[in-house]
């Protein structure tokens, strides 16, 4: 056979010579037919394949540019601000979101496992995106081992605090790549801190130091593997999972509780040992959230506004939420201060029967006299039902509990009387009801004394005791009502305080401070004359740490030492002898003023030991309208004192308050010359009514009769009344014999020496001028006037 090429011969019909050019054409692929026709050849796929995975590329990166990390929605950031006892025991929770955010640290290894084991048990060592997972979770699903989040930890947290929980491809998409982006921002303990602040755990609780507290009343920090996969275990169904609650799913809790922890065993985060002996932790009963009821809403505005007006944290910041506020209130004491009032004031109200005792309101404040911590405060029956807080309202007159600023401003100034005398316990002066007030420039004064009563010439101390206006009218006169006014801010009264004026009348107690500004400045007086701002927060912090620097508290002896002891002395006279003997039921040393409001619409005590300063007031306000009421008739007494209910609030406050605690003396150092009487250098002013003794300047005047355990002088209609006046010289009808005063009806008084004498029978008015009694005072008889005058 021949090796030359051979020419082609045509082999099928339609055979086409060559091109002229004499070139070959290679002949066409045949059309494919039939079913051959759907099925894409493998050039079409490769090429749909790459231009896909281009696309793909293409829209990630488009998709990875235009998707910013978001700022955190409203809801994420929300947290509740926990205000604590002093012990660190929850005293409240505001805001609408139950949300405490803590550190990673701050939650227990194993609750951190827990959570792993049951969510993403390859968090630290996968993407932020992780297929595997969500195919491993639909397996799970489908197998029955219980139903897992297809999502990372990482996803889960970026629509928890990014996004909002609507299920949409829009937010999937979003999720998708923010996850990756926040990823390379921040690392893995950020982000499980992040999500487990943010996760919802049921009975509202955003968070697992929220959750941990109600499930189980403690810090996450203090989770047991066992509490800590019962929690992890919420995570999948919060409603349904919680046994209490819904007890008919516990056998599916107990079965998610179950896989968390194995999950636990075979990352290696638990022993086998350990899981083996684990009981199922049954959490507490659900509490129904008391939210702002009882005191605690008193007390987190009272604390809020010491917050705002101290410029420690702002009104913004609070709203924020997030803080972690340690208080200075002791639980025991607030209790005790509830305990105190119920029984001697709540439960002798009968709202029913008295539409008067729908008026009665009561605010009480204790401070540690050493320290300026307030231990307790008592705002009103229930926040819901009385919003406004009494303990810290500016409403209402302080009535003579004001008087001891007067004379401890009298002591501090060196103040002498208008003849020259120098200003101590025992000085003189007229207690004349109506007496017009010497040496004041600003237009005629003259107060009247409560109840129109008069007492002649009388000391410092015993003025005190019966709370006379007239005398402490003059003293503030003496002493100048500027000063007056200085001392009472230096001992702790706000300047801005409402009608704090320098006036005469500054004497009578119409400044109108609150309750618990009252209570700094009688503890500054228990401190021996040493005033720090009074204070109310332990400590503040925010996610574990310590953020908010609290302003020292500056101590300064405000008035001396002498001038606070002084005035000490003297109120402890009231407590002992004048009109707060109830407050001896404290079982201890005390002292103490009593004050009435105007139209007896509140009523005081202010008083403290050593260890503990309180006031207390009772107040009348209209619940409806909120206007001021007068407290005549309420608890079905003539009239309400602040020798009655609030000195006895005040004792069995204060009796329980420090039970325990040995009772100590006042260690006191007295104003030189305190012990010196100093005799008045003139006879008292005409046409005094006659004395009666142990008068309140709450009381009544009725014969002489006791009400709420003290004599409230009153009256007499032509009876002797023995106030201690004379040295014992008698006569018949109304004439004097050799300096005795006269009694009417021919009675006879009996007692040392005499303030001011009693007389009947006079006429005008009439008075006897008999002349001096033995141990050189001057008597002086007056009838009495009628009722109605605030004290």
């Amino acid at each position: 056979m021949s090796d030359e090429p051979q020419p082609q011969q045509p082999t099928e019909v339609g055979w086409a010579p060559r091109d002229p050019e004499g070139g070959t054409k290679k002949p066409k692929r045949p059309k494919r037919t039939g079913w051959r026709r759907l099925i894409p050849t493998w050039r079409m796929v490769l090429g749909t394949f790459v231009v896909g995975i281009l696309l793909l590329i293409g829209l990630f990166f488009l998709g990875y540019s235009l998707v910013k990390i978001p700022p955190a929605n409203a809801l994420a950031t929300k947290q509740s601000n926990v205000y604590l006892y002093a012990d660190g025991s929850q005293l409240a929770r505001d805001g609408e979101v139950n949300r405490e955010n803590v550190t990673l640290a701050q939650v227990s290894k194993a609750a951190q496992h827990a959570v792993l084991a049951a969510e993403d048990r390859d968090f630290y060592s996968e993407s932020a995106i992780d297929p595997k997972a969500m195919l491993r979770a639909g397996w799970n699903t489908a197998t029955g081992k219980g139903k897992q989040s297809g999502s990372t930890i990482t996803q889960q947290y970026v629509k928890n605090y990014y996004l909002a929980q609507e299920q949409t491809v829009t937010r999937k998409v979003k999720e998708f790549f923010i996850s990756i982006k926040l990823d390379r921002t921040e690392s893995k303990d950020q982000i499980l801190e992040g999500y487990l602040n943010t996760s919802f755990f049921g009975r509202n609780s955003y968070g697992i130091q929220a959750a941990a507290q109600a499930y189980y009343g403690k810090d996450a920090t203090d989770l047991t593997p066992a509490q800590g996969a019962y929690l992890a275990a919420l995570l999948n169904a919060p409603s349904e999972y919680d046994v209490i609650a819904h007890p008919e799913n516990k056998s599916a809790a107990l079965a998610r509780w179950n896989y968390v922890l194995d999950g636990m065993v075979k990352e290696g985060w638990l022993a086998k040992s350990e899981r083996t002996g684990l009981k199922f932790p049954m959490p507490k009963e659900a509490t129904v959230s008391t939210g702002m009821s009882g005191q605690r809403g008193y007390l987190v505005n009272a604390i809020n506004d010491y917050l705002s007006d101290n410029k420690i944290l702002t009104a913004d910041e609070l709203d924020a939420g997030g803080y972690r506020i340690t208080t200075t209130i002791q639980k025991n004491k607030q209790d005790d201060f509830v305990a105190a009032v119920n029984k001697k004031l709540m439960d002798k109200l009968d709202k029913k029967n008295r539409k008067v005792d729908t008026y009665v309101r009561a605010g009480g404040a204790a401070v540690d006299p050493k320290t300026g911590q307030v231990v307790a405060m008592y705002g009103g029956i229930d926040y819901v039902k009385q919003y406004t807080n009494n303990a810290t309202r500016q409403d209402f007159q302080v009535g003579s509990t004001f008087k001891p600023f007067v004379f401890t401003s009298a002591v501090e100034n060196g103040s002498t009387t208008q003849d020259g005398r120098t200003i101590t316990p025992n000085t003189y002066y007229d207690g004349t009801n109506k007496r017009p007030v010497q040496g004041w420039t600003g237009g005629a004064y003259a107060p009247a004394n409560e109840d129109d009563v008069s007492y002649g010439n009388i000391t410092v101390r015993t003025a005190t005791d019966k709370s006379v206006n007239s005398v402490y009218a003059q003293m503030a006169v003496d002493v100048g009502p500027d000063k007056v006014k200085q001392t009472a801010e230096d001992l702790g009264l706000p300047g801005s305080t409402p009608e704090l004026n320098a006036y005469p009348s500054i004497a009578l107690g119409v400044a109108r401070a609150s309750v618990l500004d009252m209570a700094e400045a009688y503890a500054t007086l228990a401190n021996h004359g040493k005033h720090g701002t009074y204070t109310m927060i332990k400590s503040i912090t925010r996610d574990g740490k310590d953020v908010v620097e609290l302003p020292d508290r500056k101590t300064s002896q405000v008035v001396s030492r002498e001038a606070a002891d002084t005035t000490t002395s003297v109120l402890q006279s009231v407590v002992e002898n004048g009109t707060a003997t109830a407050a001896q039921a404290a079982g201890r040393p005390a002292a103490g003023k009593t004050g009435t409001a105007e139209e007896d619409q509140a009523a005081w005590f202010a008083g403290y030991t050593p260890d503990l300063a309180t006031v207390v007031a009772v107040m009348g306000q209209d619940p409806q309208t909120a206007a001021h009421k007068s407290l005549y008739g309420a608890m079905g007494l003539q009239r309400v004192n602040g020798g009655g209910a609030p000195a006895e609030i005040w004792a069995d406050f204060t009796q329980r308050a420090l039970k325990g605690k040995p009772a100590t003396d006042f260690d006191l150092e007295l104003q030189e010359g305190a012990d010196v009487i100093q005799p008045p250098t003139q006879e008292p002013t005409a046409d005094t009514p006659e004395e009666t003794p142990g008068q309140d300047d709450g009381g009544t005047t009725d014969g002489g009769q006791d009400t709420q355990g003290q004599t409230d002088g009153g009256t007499t209609g032509g009876d002797t009344t023995t106030g201690g006046t004379t040295d014992g010289g008698t006569t018949g009808g109304g004439g004097t014999d050799g300096g005795t005063t006269t009694t009417g009806g021919g009675g006879t008084t009996t007692g040392g020496t005499t303030d001011g004498g009693t007389t009947g029978g006079t006429t005008d008015g009439g008075t006897t001028d008999g002349g001096t009694a033995d141990g050189g005072t001057t008597t002086t008889g007056t009838t009495a006037g009628p009722p109605g005058k605030t004290g």
